[in-house]
């Protein structure tokens, strides 16, 4: 039984944890918001990191300042060792892994590939945790994939990683089932919540030697790419429900966008219709505007309509469906384009 600190922001409480130190140093590698729920678990739960490792600080927002990335504020905070690391394939940085003796890396979307022996230099090997249940959404954007395909369950798994990617035998799963208004920015905070919680039971797992693992099964396997600007032009001959399920994937980036008069726009807000076929919509092509009221109803494919309740142009305020209607004097029978 040891002392561990648990700390936010302004105050200190020490509580005693029921678990034995673990067999060696742990090495955390994260860099985003989605590994700080982790990287505070592993401390709550007396398995705090010997040294964390993540990107290095970047310009970001418009104002372009420069700023350490999310796990590097926190472990600081956390009086943790930080390293920022701009390339793990240097052997130098390697060296200095393996000279700590690590008894098992974790990572969470830490952003760069794992040379073999990196992987290698802990006892235990490197535990992934990856935002799917593996091995569905192999990938850099999984949480996003799984809510534009309309998934209503997802998960979290932790895997022994290797040099495929997201390929690894699994460790141990966790299910979540997606709320049918849920964006991808919610989901992704509840995942890493999740995550953290299975994080501290696979090194508990693998300290008492009771984890089987599980080959996954390459056949069922799916891929959730990048995610670039280009995937939030809108293909209005999907249904309705399908182009809302993109719009709740695509939060807050790319997002979804089209183009009216030859001119962007941004979709806002927006909720297919009920009932999701009307006879307006079957009659009119993909893109046409239908109805124009408390809501912009748009024609999508197989004669169901997406009911848009808030837009943007660029470089201004959103503005509610009807007074951009007043604004633009849009009247049924206008068209939405594709962005070109």
């Amino acid at each position: 039984m040891q002392w561990s600190c648990l700390q936010a922001v302004g105050t200190t409480t020490w509580v005693i944890v029921n678990w034995m130190s673990p067999p060696g140093p742990i090495v955390f590698f994260g860099t985003p918001e989605f590994a700080v729920p982790t990287l505070q678990a592993l401390c709550a739960a007396g398995m705090a990191p010997a040294r964390v490792v993540t990107q290095p600080s970047r310009p970001v927002g418009r104002g372009r300042r420069v700023q350490a990335p999310p796990v590097a504020r926190r472990a600081a905070e956390l009086g943790l060792e930080v390293e920022q690391v701009a390339k793990v394939r240097s052997s130098s940085f390697i060296d200095r892994v393996v000279e700590l003796g690590p008894w098992v890396s974790v990572v969470v979307a830490f952003g760069q590939i794992f040379p073999v022996r990196l992987l290698e230099a802990p006892v235990a090997g490197s535990v992934n945790l990856h935002a799917s249940l593996l091995p569905a959404y192999r990938g850099a954007a999984p949480i996003q994939a799984a809510v534009a395909s309309g998934e209503k369950i997802t998960g979290v798994t932790t895997m022994r990683m290797t040099a495929g990617l997201d390929a690894g035998p699994i460790l141990l799963q966790n299910e979540v089932e997606i709320g049918a208004d849920e964006t991808a920015a919610e989901l992704s905070r509840r995942l890493a919540a999740t995550g953290g919680d299975l994080i501290v039971a696979t090194l508990e797992g693998l300290a008492a030697g009771s984890i089987r693992e599980r080959a996954q099964n390459d056949s069922l396997s799916t891929f959730a790419p990048r995610l670039e600007k280009g995937d939030a032009e809108i293909d209005w001959s999907l249904g309705s429900g399908a182009i809302y399920d993109r719009f709740r994937a695509f939060q807050p980036w790319p997002g979804l966008r089209g183009r009216l008069r030859g001119e962007p726009i941004k979709i806002v807000a927006c909720r297919p219709a009920s009932p999701a076929v009307s006879p307006d919509s079957e009659a009119a092509e993909p893109g046409t505007v239908v109805v124009v009221s408390d809501a912009i109803g748009v024609a999508c494919g197989g004669g169901t309509r997406l009911e848009i309740t808030a837009l943007q142009r660029p470089g201004r305020r959103p503005l509610d469906a009807r007074t951009f209607a007043n604004g633009e004097r849009l009247e049924a029978g206008a068209s939405f384009e594709r962005v070109l």
